[in-house]
C-alpha cells in the first residue's frame, strides 16, 4: 500500500471510528436521555421510538427495559408489560454469539450484545409484577414472583462468594407483599423471613441498608394470621416489639418511591508497563494502582512482538453516580403520618457488582489490548504504514462497554399505609432539607384491598467523580 493511499485511508477511517466510538452510551442517545431526565416522558418515549432499529441491534435488551419503563411511568401498563416481556424473553433465549465475542476482544465490547446486569433482570421483572397490580390482575402479578424466584435462584447458584451480590432482599420482600395482598399469609411469611435474612446477613454489610421496619410489621402479622404462634413470639422478642398487635384494616395502599436515577456508566483507562519475566509470560502492572496482571505468550513471534512493547493503555467501565436530591418521603392521612424507607438501593448494587467483577473486567480489557498491539506490531515487520494505521485504530476503537439500564431509579422507598373503605385522601411530600414538595392523591378502597401505587421523583445532584 502506498503512502498515500495509507493516509488517505487512515484519515477516513479515523474521522468514523471518532463518529461512531468515541462516545459512551450515554453520549449516544443524549437526545433521549435529556427528555426523560427533565421529565419530558412523553417527548422521551418519541425519541426512543424513532430508533425502532434498536430493537434489533446489540443493545437491543436496552431498547425493550427503556420503552418499558417509560410507558410504565405514563400508565400504559399493557404496553409496558409488552416491552418487559421482549426484554424478559431475550433474557431467558440469550445464546453467546461467538462472532461478536471474538469482534468484542478485536475491537472493544461494545461489539458484543449487551446481556443486562443481574439487577438489571429483576427490575424488569418487579416492574412487570407492579404493571399488573396496578391493573388489578394480582394471579398475573404472581406469575411475575415465581420468575422473580427463578432469577434469585440462578443468582444462587451463579455466585459463591460471601461478597457477592447474589441475593435481593426487596425482591423477596415484594413477593411476600404481593402474596399478602391475595390473603396467602403463609407464602407471604416465608417471603419475608427470606428478605429478612437478606438484609441483615447481606444487604447490611454490602449496601449499609437495613431491615425496614414496615417489614417486621409484615413479618409479625403474617405469622400471627398463619398462626406461627411460636415464631411470633420469637421475632416480637428479636425486633423489640412485645407491644405489636396485629390489626386488619379495612384496606391498605402500599406507596412505592422510585427516588433519582441509577448511576451512568463511563470508562476510564490505565496506562500498564510490561515486565518480560520469562520465555513465554509477560506481565501488565501499574504500581500506583498495585495491578499486577500476567498474560501468557505461548507463540514465539508474538513473544516478540510483545518484547517490543513496553506500555499499555486499556480502558475499562466504571459508574458515575446520580446522587439523590430528595433525601426523605412522608405520607400523611388524616390520622398518621409515616416515613417512607428505602428498601432497595440500585445505586450501591451497581457500584459492588461492577467492583466484584473488575478482576474479570482487568483480565479482558488487558487480553483485548495485548492482541491488538501484537497484531500492530507483527504487521510493522513488513508495512510500516499499515501498521501506523492499525496502531491508530487500535488507540481509537480501545473503550469500555459503558451501556446499562439508565432509566432505573436510584433507590426504591415504602411505606405501607391503612386505608379506610370508601374514599381516602393521602399528601406525599418529599423534602430536601428546607426544599418540600406536596402532591395529594385520592384512593377510592374496597373491604380487604390492597391498593399499589408507584411515583418517581427524576431529580438528581450533580455528578461526583467516583471510580467504580
Amino acid at each position: 500500500m502506498s503512502a498515500s493511499k495509507t493516509i488517505h485511508l487512515m484519515f477516513f477511517l479515523v474521522l468514523w471510528v471518532l463518529t461512531v466510538s468515541c462516545a459512551t452510551y450515554y453520549q449516544k442517545h443524549y437526545d433521549f436521555n435529556s427528555e426523560f431526565e427533565k421529565g419530558d416522558l412523553t417527548g422521551a418515549l418519541e425519541v426512543l421510538q424513532k430508533k425502532e432499529s434498536l430493537a434489533n441491534s446489540k443493545s437491543k435488551f436496552l431498547y425493550f427495559v427503556n420503552n418499558g419503563l417509560l410507558l410504565s411511568v405514563l400508565g400504559k401498563y399493557e404496553a409496558s408489560n409488552e416491552f418487559f416481556e421482549k426484554a424478559y424473553l431475550f433474557g431467558e433465549d440469550y445464546h453467546v454469539n461467538y462472532f461478536h465475542e471474538a469482534a468484542g476482544y478485536l475491537t472493544n465490547p461494545n461489539m458484543s450484545i449487551y446481556r443486562g446486569e443481574d439487577h438489571e433482570h429483576l427490575m424488569l421483572l418487579y416492574f412487570k409484577a407492579i404493571n399488573f397490580l396496578k391493573m388489578r390482575r394480582p394471579d398475573e402479578a404472581l406469575v411475575e414472583c415465581r420468575r422473580l424466584n427463578i432469577r434469585l435462584n440462578q443468582l444462587s447458584d451463579k455466585y459463591q462468594s460471601e461478597n457477592k451480590y447474589q441475593r435481593d432482599a426487596f425482591i423477596h420482600n415484594l413477593m411476600g407483599i404481593i402474596y399478602q395482598s391475595t390473603g396467602d399469609y403463609n407464602n407471604a411469611f416465608i417471603a419475608y423471613r427470606n428478605a429478612l435474612e437478606i438484609y441483615e446477613q447481606d444487604y447490611e454489610n454490602l449496601f449499609s441498608l437495613s431491615v425496614p421496619e414496615q417489614l417486621k410489621r409484615d413479618l409479625l402479622n403474617t405469622a400471627w394470621w398463619t398462626g406461627f404462634t411460636e415464631e411470633y413470639n420469637e421475632y416480637q422478642l428479636q425486633f423489640s416489639m412485645q407491644d405489636h398487635t396485629p390489626q386488619k384494616p379495612d384496606a391498605d395502599l402500599v406507596f412505592f418511591w422510585h427516588n433519582g436515577l441509577s448511576p451512568v456508566k463511563s470508562e476510564w483507562n490505565i496506562n500498564f508497563l510490561i515486565d518480560h519475566r520469562s520465555e513465554n509470560m509477560v506481565v501488565f502492572t501499574n504500581d500506583r494502582l498495585g495491578i499486577t496482571f500476567p498474560f501468557r505468550v505461548d507463540e514465539r513471534d508474538e513473544k516478540s512482538n510483545l518484547q517490543r512493547l513496553e506500555i499499555l493503555r486499556v480502558a475499562f467501565p466504571r459508574y458515575d453516580e446520580r446522587p439523590e436530591y430528595y433525601r426523605e418521603g412522608f405520607l400523611r392521612t388524616d390520622s398518621l403520618a409515616m416515613r417512607l424507607e428505602m428498601s432497595e438501593d440500585i445505586s450501591k448494587i451497581a457500584f459492588h457488582s461492577l467492583k466484584e467483577r473488575m478482576v474479570l473486567e482487568f483480565s479482558k480489557g488487558l487480553l483485548r489490548a495485548a492482541l491488538k498491539k501484537a497484531a500492530e506490531l507483527s504487521v510493522k515487520k513488513d508495512d510500516g504504514g499499515l501498521a501506523a494505521l492499525i496502531g491508530v485504530v487500535n488507540a481509537l476503537t480501545e473503550k469500555a462497554d459503558t451501556r446499562n439500564w439508565q432509566t432505573l431509579p436510584h433507590s426504591i422507598y415504602y411505606a405501607r399505609v391503612p386505608l379506610r373503605e370508601g374514599q381516602n385522601q393521602v399528601q406525599f411530600t418529599i423534602a430536601a432539607g428546607r426544599d418540600a414538595v406536596d402532591y395529594d392523591f385520592s384512593y377510592q378502597a374496597s373491604k380487604g384491598q390492597t391498593l399499589f401505587h408507584t411515583f418517581s421523583s427524576l431529580e438528581t445532584l450533580e455528578i461526583p467523580y467516583r471510580m467504580y
